[in-house]
C-alpha cells in the first residue's frame, strides 16, 4: 500500500485545520501558502473532504474551509479512505473480484494485512496527530 500525495496532503489539510480551532473558517489560499502546496492542487483534495462532510464550507467574504466535527471525533483511517478510496494492500482485497477466490492460499494473509492497515489508522485520530503523535 502506498499512499499518494492526495491522502498525504489531506491529512496535512485537516491537521491545519484543525490546529486553528473551531473559530470561523479559513480560505484556501491561506492552508496552500502555510503548507507550501499549489492551491489548484488543493482544490481537487477540498472536494473530496467537503463531499465527504469531512469539511464545511462557506463562499464569499470571510469564507472558506472548516472541520464539521472536533478533531478527536476522525479517524485517520477515515481520512485516508476517503482520499485514496481502499487501503488493501492488493487489488483482490479491495472490493474486485478474483479468479482464485476460494482457491487461494494468500488470501487470508492479504485480508488479514488490510484489517491490521485499516486497523492501525483507524486508532489513531487527527487530535492525535495535532498533538504530537510519536506511535
Amino acid at each position: 500500500m502506498i499512499v499518494s500525495t492526495r491522502g498525504r496532503y489531506a491529512l496535512l489539510v485537516m491537521i491545519d485545520l484543525a490546529e486553528r480551532g473551531g473559530d470561523g473558517y479559513t480560505p484556501l489560499q491561506e492552508i496552500a501558502d502555510r503548507q507550501g502546496i499549489s492551491e489548484k492542487y488543493l482544490e481537487s483534495i477540498i472536494k473530496l473532504l467537503t463531499g465527504g462532510k469531512l469539511l464545511a464550507a462557506l463562499r464569499g467574504k470571510g469564507g472558506g474551509y472548516k472541520l464539521t466535527k472536533p478533531p478527536e471525533a476522525y479517524s485517520i483511517g477515515e481520512i485516508l479512505r476517503l482520499t485514496e478510496g481502499s487501503l488493501a494492500p492488493v487489488s483482490c482485497i479491495g472490493g474486485e473480484s478474483c479468479a482464485r477466490e476460494g482457491t487461494c492460499r494468500t488470501c487470508a494473509m492479504w485480508e488479514k494485512l488490510d484489517r491490521m492497515v485499516n486497523g492501525y489508522f483507524d486508532s489513531i485520530t487527527l487530535a492525535d496527530l495535532v498533538n504530537g503523535f510519536e506511535g
